[in-house]
């Protein structure tokens, strides 16, 4: 049987790429509408994503069976980053609120984190959850920096990355950055990978993925840069089962291997700032690219969705990796 090209869309610059995407593939435009879309969160029991469109104040909502697309909170606290947690629920980052809050399963609101030893965060970027249920957040200032994505407001600290435990008490765990921004931890939850893209901020700063080792305690230690964009930014990422990290950039979505090694692209027509795996079988990859929703169905699948165990399987498969 001949080999199939792969489409144009697709960059392959390391042969281990071509087992991750399908050349039969295509790339689906699904919704154009926004002005900054962010913040994607994928339901796997109803078959729905939801995502941030920051500056129009609001989180959208795709219906995966029918294609639908609507509305699903206005006024949204100018949301970003998003995700579940161990039961299912709505982790919300909020730059209006400036706070990570809980949208319980009966659809109220709770705050989990606003304030550290007495000072206002400055406006909580991405979140994501470990499977012990902390919940690890960045807070850069992008919120507070005009009206355009939030309320212009003073900074009362630094910008940092932090972990919210289970009994209620948030941690400072990394303080050396400019603009801390995605993240997301590898499968076995042993590293952690935090973007950092203080270039907005100073045209020659940082574009860069840091990764972390996870010890006891919540404590991180290293922080060696992982990879260096350049394309743009490294926004939001997530990682597959192989631990394969697929992170936005000024050009599309470029997959890392664990190893640091640019396996290859996917070229998107927007400057993307998030991406998020969902589908019946975790192998659809969704895009939030500036006005847009896209989505490709790959080779491979996410991690795991929060609120799902991880299997044995999967974890010895990212070990070996």
């Amino acid at each position: 049987m001949p080999i199939m090209p792969h489409p144009d869309w697709l960059v392959i610059e390391d042969e281990r790429f071509s087992s991750l995407v399908l050349p039969n593939g295509q790339l689906d435009s699904l919704w154009r509408g926004g002005r900054w879309c962010e913040g994607p969160a994928y339901f796997a029991a109803g078959r729905y994503l939801l995502w941030s469109d920051i500056p129009n104040d609001r989180i959208m909502r795709y219906d995966e069976n029918d294609g639908h697309v609507s509305i699903f909170r206005q006024s949204s606290a100018f949301s970003n980053g998003q995700t579940l947690d161990r039961e299912g629920r709505l982790v919300t980052c909020e730059h209006g609120s400036r706070s990570v809050t809980r949208t319980e399963h009966n659809g109220r609101i709770n705050t989990l984190a606003d304030t550290y030893e007495g000072s206002r965060l400055n406006s909580p970027n991405d979140v994501t959850v470990r499977s012990d249920g902390s919940i690890w957040f960045t807070d850069p200032s992008y919120g507070i920096d005009s009206d355009y994505e939030g309320g212009l407001r003073t900074s009362e600290m630094g910008c940092h990355v932090y972990c919210l435990t289970v009994d209620g008490q948030l941690h400072r765990v990394a303080e050396d950055f400019e603009k801390p921004n995605g993240l997301a931890f590898s499968p076995d939850e042993a590293w952690l990978y935090v973007s950092d893209t203080g270039a907005t901020h100073r045209a020659d700063g940082p574009r860069h993925i840091r990764r972390f080792r996870v010890e006891e305690n919540h404590r991180l230690v290293g922080g060696e840069i992982f990879a260096v964009s350049d394309c743009g930014l490294f926004d939001g990422f997530r990682l597959d089962i192989a631990g394969n990290l697929w992170t936005s950039a000024g050009d599309g979505v470029h997959c890392y291997a664990p190893d640091g090694k640019r396996l290859g692209r996917i070229l998107i027509p927007e400057t993307v700032a998030n991406v998020c795996f969902g589908g019946v079988s975790r192998n659809r990859l969704y895009v939030c690219a500036t006005t847009s929703l896209y989505a490709v169905t790959l080779n491979t699948r996410g991690h795991h969705v929060i609120g799902e165990a991880i299997t044995p399987s999967e974890i010895r498969t990212a070990s070996r990796t």
